[in-house]
């Protein structure tokens, strides 16, 4: 029971996720940063809301943060946005670079006969009726 678990832990994928998940972590306070003191003085100087999460909304008593919402929403645009330009282009470049080509099968071939293009199981060309090994 104990092997299994450690196989479990030491395989390869687990150990990439849990780094995947530290470093997501580190990336999002660094996001929340970025969006807290660089993005929102920059839009407060626009709409003249030194903060987003000071939007709320009164309905019958209840308190809706839709400002909160919308630094979240900012955050996960930004977050998304580096990840695909930054990670994601990269690597689907350099996997295209060094993917092997793919080249179809043939599926006709010429006629010994006249040249003309015919199936490859073809017994006799359709064009000159010629038998073909």
């Amino acid at each position: 029971m104990i092997k299994g678990f450690r196989d479990f832990i030491l395989r390869g994928n687990v150990v990439d996720l849990a780094v995947a998940v530290v470093i997501g972590v580190a990336f999002g306070a660094i996001v929340n940063a970025l969006v807290a003191d660089i993005i929102n003085p920059l839009i407060a100087a626009i709409v003249h809301k030194p903060d987003f999460s000071a939007l709320l909304l009164n309905v019958n008593g209840g308190i809706i943060k839709y400002g909160d919402f919308l630094n979240a929403l900012i955050s996960f645009l930004i977050i998304a946005a580096t990840i695909y330009f930054l990670v994601v282009l990269p690597v689907n470049a350099l996997l295209n670079k060094f993917r092997p080509k793919v080249v179809a099968a043939p599926t006709t071939k010429p006629c010994p006969e006249c040249l003309s293009d015919i199936p490859i199981a073809a017994k006799r060309c359709s064009h000159c009726a010629q038998l073909v090994a």
